[in-house]
């Protein structure tokens, strides 16, 4: 009796362990701080997480004070995903902005710098970097956060990136694997497909994770994304061909497995989360990321209860849930080593700025004069997917006011979004601020009205520059962080 009591409670803490959920509010629950003494291993952080680096700093060592090895989690990627400026914008410009410049060694000391600011705040496990290749520009949910559409520049970049954000003691999680590049739909609200062969894969899409792997990532992240070519009924989180076969057979991967969010409907609106834990799981997944969206103790229990059931009907072998749950306890150790024995480091608070004004690309079809007086700044403005959300600025209004004050702005969609634009702008000079023109008709046709009135207008991409440069001056920002709008400002302002 005693032995079985043993083994249901080994079970149990295992079964807690691969789990990595989120929550809600500003500092730990209760509920959160129990799971932690029973045997939760790890916590993921949201934009919703985060006031300020202190208050950061403040709820990680609250976590810690709890269980000292605990892995803290988050979704920074620097550029338009981030949570560790959710509020205001990142200080670094994102991958494609990289890509743009093509320095390994600026991208590695940007990687450096951001490592060293989560760490800073009691960060050590980071889901970034995303090593898609951006081989569909319409992709609708990677794009700028993509290093580029050349599969060997990603390679490179990506390997820089682990490298840097490792060397501050925080373990990369380099996604999504396989790729995510080459698809059409946004696995947050369904299941995409990529179909080409084997042999595109090999050379495109698993290139870059090749380049991870070879750098040390800790960890990896599987996409929910259907390829026929390697596993016709499962997406590759729930695909051993994919995870076990591929990832840690043919690749060679010894790290962490961890899921994509499974409340993503690719995901939740097929199998449901708790089924989807348990296929996960036995599909070599170490992992399991859930809390973007559901973040509570009654989740928490579900997953968990469902991962035991599957154990004890045999549905899922003991042992592979008690291998995952080592490959979660191996990085916590890994984390704490790398913080025991990390250096303080000296701040590079400009790197981000730096690399953003190097990503610029301007076109103009004469000299350039910047503005001296106060423009209307018009952003067309699509819907934010998911991954990027819309509680964070973008633009470039904010840093034109501080440079010529009395700048004025206002957003603008649809299809009488130019007209409004115009109106608005009166006898202002006007800037169009876009994201991704080539994927919005609308958008394009507004700018086909505000240059056909206004052939004055400069025009700031803040997406992929997939289309052609037009304005008076064209700037490509390859992102829309805070500093891609700085470095776009500076060059309309002339400073």
């Amino acid at each position: 009796m005693t032995t079985f009591a043993s083994g249901t409670d080994t079970l149990t803490r295992d079964a807690l362990t691969v789990l990595q959920p989120g929550f809600t509010g500003t500092t730990a629950p209760d509920w959160l701080l129990r799971r932690l003494g029973e045997g939760l291993a790890s916590v993921g952080l949201f934009g919703r997480n985060i006031a300020s680096p202190d208050q950061l700093a403040a709820l990680t060592a609250q976590l810690r004070a709890e269980r000292d090895d605990v892995l803290v989690a988050i979704d920074e990627e620097g550029g338009d995903v981030t949570r560790l400026e959710v509020r205001n914008g990142s200080s670094f410009p994102g991958n494609n902005a990289l890509g743009a410049v093509d320095d390994v060694e600026l991208t590695r000391e940007v990687a450096a710098e951001l490592g060293r600011r989560l760490a800073a705040c009691g960060v050590n496990l980071n889901w970034a970097p995303s090593a898609d290749v951006n081989s569909n520009p319409s992709n609708p949910v990677i794009g700028v956060r993509s290093f580029g559409a050349d599969t060997d520049l990603v390679a490179r970049h990506t390997a820089a990136y682990v490298t840097g954000l490792q060397s501050a003691g925080v373990a990369a999680c380099t996604k999504h694997f396989p790729g995510h590049g080459d698809t059409a739909v946004d696995s947050h609200h369904a299941l995409p497909r990529i179909d080409v062969d084997t042999s595109v894969l090999q050379s495109r899409e698993l290139a870059p994770f090749r380049a991870a792997i070879a750098a040390g990532t800790r960890a990896v992240m599987s996409a929910h994304i259907l390829i026929p070519a390697l596993d016709q009924d499962h997406p590759a989180t729930l695909s051993p061909r994919m995870l076990t076969e591929l990832l840690r057979g043919e690749l060679g991967y010894a790290g962490l497995i961890v899921t994509d969010g499974m409340e993503m409907q690719a995901i939740a609106g097929t199998y449901g989360i708790e089924r989807g834990s348990v296929l996960a799981v036995a599909a070599g997944a170490d992992a399991i990321c859930v809390g973007g969206g559901l973040a509570d103790d009654e989740t928490v229990r579900r997953l968990r209860d469902a991962l035991v059931s599957a154990v004890r009907t045999g549905e899922l072998p003991e042992e592979r849930l008690a291998d995952a749950a080592e490959r979660v306890r191996a990085l916590a150790r890994w984390t704490a080593a790398a913080a025991a024995t990390d250096t303080e480091r000296t701040p590079d608070t400009e790197v981000g700025l730096r690399a953003a004004r190097r990503a610029l690309r301007t076109t103009a079809a004469e000299p350039f004069t910047p503005l001296t007086e106060p423009p209307y700044v018009a952003a067309l403005t699509p819907v934010a997917n998911i991954a990027v959300g819309d509680e964070t600025p973008w633009g470039v209004a904010a840093e034109l006011f501080r440079l010529l004050p009395g700048t004025e702005t206002g957003s603008f969609a649809g299809e009488d979004a130019g007209r409004t634009a115009l109106a608005a702008a009166g006898p202002r000079r006007i800037v169009a601020v876009v994201r991704d023109e080539h994927r919005h008709p609308w958008m394009a046709s507004a700018l086909d009205t505000l240059l056909s009135a206004r052939p004055d207008t400069i025009v700031v991409e803040m997406g992929l520059p997939q289309a052609t440069p037009r304005g008076a001056l064209h700037i490509a920002t390859h992102g829309a962080a805070r500093v891609c709008g700085r470095a776009a400002a500076e060059v309309i302002a002339g400073e």
